[in-house]
Formats: C-alpha cells, sequence, structure tokens
C-alpha cells in the first residue's frame, strides 16, 4: 500500500459512553480517541466557510456597484483560465514543501492578499478596478483553501473512518457559511467593507494554527502506532513530512479513468446547478414584474419582491442542507455507502426539472431548488469529499485542486454558454432549459455508473 494509514491500527470498536460522544451520535458514530481530532478539524472548516461568507458581500458590494451584473456574469470564464495556472503553481509548491508547510503558506499567502486589498483602500484605486481584482481573488481563494483542506482531511483518515466522520466534519462546512453570512451582516454598518477583509484574514490565521495542531497530533499518532515497527513498515510513515512527489495535477486527472470520471461528475453538477439557478432567476423575475404590474406585490416594486422571493428560498435550502447534513448523511453512508449516496443527487435533479419541463409553477422551481441546493450543500457535498479516500496523497491535493477548481468552474462557463445560446439563439423559455437540464442529468447519471465501478476497483484494492 501507498499510504501507511490504511495499515495503522484502527480505534477501539468499543463506542465511547461520554456526554459529547453520545450528542455527536445524532450525526455519526465516533470511536474513543477520534474525538479531538475531529472536532479539530470541524472547527478548522468552519472557520475557512465563515471567513468566505464574511467577505463574499464585500466581494458583491465591489463588483456590481463597481462593474454591475453582466460583467460579472463573464468573470467565471476568467477565473477558470486563471486556475488552469493557479493549479500547476500549486502542484508545484506541493511538491516542495510538506502538507503543514504547504497548508501553512498558501494560507498565509491568502492572509497577505487580504491586508494587500485593505490597504489599496488608502489610494486612489476606483472602486471598477478593485471589485474586479477582489472578485477573480475571491473565486480563486475559495475554491482553493477549501478542496486544499479537504485534501488534508482525506490524508488523514481511512476509508472507513472518513465515511463516519466526513459527515461530521462537513456539517462544520453548512453551519460555518451560515454563521459567516450572519456574522457579516452584523458587521457591514459598523465597520465598514474593507475592515471585513482583517476580519476574515484573522480567523484564517487561526485556521493555520489549527492545521499546524492537528498535524502533530497525527503524526504523534502515527509514531505512537508504529512503535515496534521494522524500518521497512515505519518509513511510508515518515512520508506525511515530506514533500508530495513531482507531477502535475492535470496530469494526475487524465492519468486515471476514476478521477476523470470524477472530474466530469464535478463538472456537470455545477453546469446543471447554475443552469437551474438561472432557470429560478427568470422564472422569478418575470413573475415579480407581473405581480407588481397587476398589484398583487403587496406594496413591493420588483426588487424588494425578488428580494423577499430569495430570502425565504435561502432560508429554507440552508435549513434542508442542515437537517440532512445532521440526520441523514451518516445514515446513508452506513445503508447504501458511498457509491449509493452518489445518486441521490443526479435523480432528485432528474425528477425536479422533469416536472419543470412538463410546466410547473413558480413555486414548484422554487421547491425543485430548495431539494437539489439542500442536498447537494450537505449530502453531495460530504460524497465528493469522500470519494477522494480511496485516492494517493499526491491525488488528494494536486488533482482535487484540479477538480475543485478549473473542472468546478469549467461548469459555470458552459452554463453561461449555454445560457447566452438559449437566450440569444435557440429562444428557449423556463421549459426548454429544464428540457436541456433532464439531458444533463442522464449523462450525469450514466457518468456516475462509471465513477462508482472504478470506486469499487479502487477500494478492494
Amino acid at each position: 500500500m501507498e499510504d501507511i494509514k490504511h495499515k495503522t491500527i484502527e480505534p477501539d470498536r468499543k463506542e465511547s459512553s461520554g456526554i459529547v460522544y453520545k450528542l455527536l451520535k445524532i450525526i455519526t458514530i465516533i470511536y474513543p480517541g477520534e474525538g479531538i481530532t475531529a472536532f479539530l478539524l470541524t472547527l478548522n472548516i468552519f472557520l475557512l466557510l465563515a471567513a468566505y461568507y464574511i467577505i463574499k458581500p464585500v466581494r458583491e458590494a465591489f463588483i456590481l456597484a463597481g462593474k454591475g451584473a453582466e460583467i460579472k456574469s463573464y468573470l467565471s470564464a476568467a477565473i477558470a483560465v486563471l486556475l488552469i495556472f493557479v493549479v500547476k503553481w500549486y502542484s508545484h509548491v506541493s511538491s516542495r514543501f510538506p502538507r503543514q508547510k504547504l497548508i501553512t503558506w498558501v494560507t498565509f499567502f491568502f492572509i497577505s492578499n487580504l491586508i494587500i486589498f485593505y490597504g489599496l483602500s488608502y489610494t486612489d484605486i476606483d472602486l471598477g478596478t478593485m471589485g474586479l481584482i477582489f472578485f477573480i481573488w475571491v473565486g480563486i481563494f475559495n475554491v482553493l483553501v477549501i478542496a486544499q483542506f479537504w485534501g488534508f482531511a482525506n490524508d488523514i483518515y481511512t476509508e472507513e473512518a472518513g465515511k463516519r466522520l466526513f459527515p461530521l466534519i462537513a456539517f462544520g462546512a453548512t453551519f460555518g457559511g451560515f454563521s459567516g453570512s450572519t456574522i457579516a451582516g452584523w458587521l457591514v454598518k459598523p465597520i465598514g467593507l474593507y475592515q471585513m477583509m482583517l476580519v476574515a484574514g484573522g480567523i484564517l490565521g487561526i485556521c493555520i494554527a489549527l492545521t499546524l495542531v492537528i498535524h502533530k497530533r497525527e503524526i504523534d499518532r502515527i509514531k505512537k502506532e508504529l512503535e515496534g515497527a521494522t524500518p521497512d513498515e515505519a518509513k511510508p510513515e515518515v512520508n506525511q513530512e515530506k514533500p508530495l512527489k513531482k507531477g502535475g495535477g492535470f496530469s494526475l486527472v487524465f492519468k486515471r479513468k476514476y478521477l476523470l470520471y470524477l472530474a466530469f461528475f464535478v463538472l456537470l453538477l455545477n453546469f446543471i446547478n447554475t443552469n437551474g439557478e438561472f432557470i429560478l432567476g427568470e422564472y422569478v423575475t418575470r413573475v415579480a414584474h407581473e405581480a407588481v404590474e397587476a398589484g398583487k406585490s403587496g406594496g413591493a416594486d420588483v426588487s424588494e419582491y425578488i428580494g423577499i422571493f430569495y430570502a425565504d428560498f435561502m432560508k429554507w435550502f440552508n435549513f434542508v442542507a442542515m437537517f440532512i447534513q445532521l440526520f441523514l448523511v451518516s445514515r446513508i453512508f452506513r445503508w447504501i455507502g458511498i457509491r449509493g449516496a452518489i445518486f441521490i443527487l443526479p435523480f432528485i435533479s432528474l425528477g425536479g426539472y422533469s416536472l419543470i419541463a412538463l410546466g410547473a409553477s413558480l413555486m414548484m422551481v422554487k421547491w425543485v431548488k430548495v431539494a437539489e441546493n439542500g442536498t447537494d450543500y450537505s449530502l453531495m457535498n460530504t460524497t465528493r469529499h469522500s470519494l477522494w479516500l480511496v485516492t494517493t496523497r499526491e491525488e488528494k491535493y494536486k488533482a482535487k485542486a484540479a477538480i475543485d477548481t478549473f473542472f468546478h468552474r469549467a461548469g459555470d462557463v458552459l452554463s453561461a454558454v449555454a445560457v447566452f445560446l438559449g437566450v440569444n439563439y435557440l429562444v428557449l423559455n423556463t421549459s426548454g432549459f429544464a428540457a436541456f437540464n433532464v439531458v444533463l442529468c442522464v449523462i450525469w447519471i450514466a457518468i456516475g455508473v462509471l465513477m462508482a465501478r472504478e470506486h469499487k476497483r479502487l477500494s478492494s484494492a
């Protein structure tokens, strides 16, 4: 085995009787000795997502006020192109530093960027230029640091432990997004947009400290487990503190069928979901205009009507996501496994868009998207990261960075192209775009089947 963590002693199978473990059992099963590391990882991803959602409103404010919504829609293509070079840079850096230094320096790099952006507030830079640069930066930051975190988590756990503990860790991400959004709402007026960058930078500094603590705990655990092991057995463990082997993230993706299937699976996931966001946005905008013209908007104008709708929509899909993450994800993993969990969201999307294609009201479109987004942000998010448990260390960091950044953003680009062609040349209505998504869902499921077969082979190896 390339990765010694699969050879280490599994924790005692007797469940702990402590009150904390009993509370955590609501989410998943935790064995003695696993609790502290799992908690620290959960706290780490909680803080990462909180930091992102604190600066996300800053990004939206800068780009919309400085450049407008049309320019914003085109920037996904620019981000996708830049990510090609970012992934190459990340692959190069990860071959020079061990994981704890890699994560430390990459995170510190982003902290320094936030300080620079804050410093620009004292210059004469115009809001349009600032919005353009900051929007692209955030688009790279949020996908890279999250991919890096999950590479680290995959590097720590065996497949069996990951299936149990990732639902708990992923809850930290879900709750972090909710908390960060709430905190951002509190801070905008009292401290201002630029000062929120410093708050996010401070939180990222805490994440660096947590990473170093987790790394030290795991290395100490490994060394303790290997007491009495032969030099040949211990040698692979030393690699946990060494840089990764040379090689680029994209080359790793195209060398293995499993990773290629996973790349296109993620691309289609985002392609379909972004198309769905357009369908919902187009539908609610049309209904808002009709309601205002007919005097049925309750006194709200078009923007207020849309704002009220989206506030309710986001409230419900976040509630669904937290419910699924807390009570269903770990149980689904136990009942049908990671390979079975792959297909739940694709079939939800297939059924939902089939209904919309046949003709649906705004409420139908809303609840289809609530089910889709709620499942995506919980079950599918955890499943995607768990699929990396059967890969090598190089793949966990380099190939994962390539897939979770470039291929993920490529879905946004394809959706923008599809919307442009559908609106301007094919004259597709809501039902037409939904029918297009149905076709994509069928392809998505087919790729899921191929990916599940490869996962089964790798898991059995």
